[in-house]
């Protein structure tokens, strides 16, 4: 079945998933089926502030952490903007933003609105120069993504898909798919995707 017809079908569907304590196998902060940490008024390339609330209307929230230094990051741009026109269809339950928190000048909020200009972003790409999200959600590298169901708990945590060549295995979409079933997702956790690390400060990264 094709990824639209499951968000226009499954539109209430939520997933259950185990809550285990600790850090994840790959993720050293969080671990699937913890709570998605939160964030308050993060500005967007489209000049307005993002809190998390802003999706609670979504049974399912795609958080990429992403950048415009990376070429991997840069790589995934299309299928990111693919993705999020999926979720973007009418009566979409799924909601998809991006954030970075990467602070040098190529990555700072006036790159970032040039880059979604004349690459035509279809979703929300917002900047955190605190770093603070991507420390919650443990997340280090450039793309790395996190699926969260509907009472935001995070099931899925990992690469976007299975390599930045042609990929035999799409894991977000698969966990999307997977949660607006009602099932967890298999798997539930991946390495990210083989990208940049995240430039996080000194202060931030000890």
């Amino acid at each position: 079945m094709k990824l639209t017809s499951c968000f226009l079908f499954a539109l209430f569907a939520g997933v259950l998933v185990a809550s285990p304590v600790g850090a994840g196998k790959f993720n050293k902060k969080i671990n699937i089926g913890d709570a998605a940490p939160s964030w308050e008024k993060l500005e967007g390339t489209d000049g307005k502030k993002y809190s998390f609330t802003d999706w609670k209307d979504k049974d399912v929230l795609v958080v990429v952490f992403t950048c415009n230094s990376c070429i991997v990051a840069e790589v995934y741009e299309d299928r990111l903007i693919a993705f999020a026109n999926e979720c973007n269809q009418p009566k979409s339950r799924v909601g998809f933003v991006a954030i970075n928190v990467n602070t040098g000048k190529a990555d700072a909020l006036p790159a970032m609105k040039e880059r979604a200009t004349k690459k035509k972003f279809g979703f929300t790409y917002l900047y955190d120069p605190s770093q603070k999200t991507a420390l919650a959600y443990g997340a280090v590298f450039t793309p790395e993504c996190f699926v969260l169901t509907k009472d935001r708990k995070v099931m899925y945590m990992g690469a976007f898909d299975d390599k930045p060549g042609e990929p035999k295995v799409k894991y977000v979409e698969e966990a999307v798919k997977a949660a607006l079933a009602g099932k967890p997702a298999a798997p539930a956790e991946t390495p990210a995707a083989a990208g940049c690390r995240i430039k996080f400060d000194k202060k931030d990264d000890e």
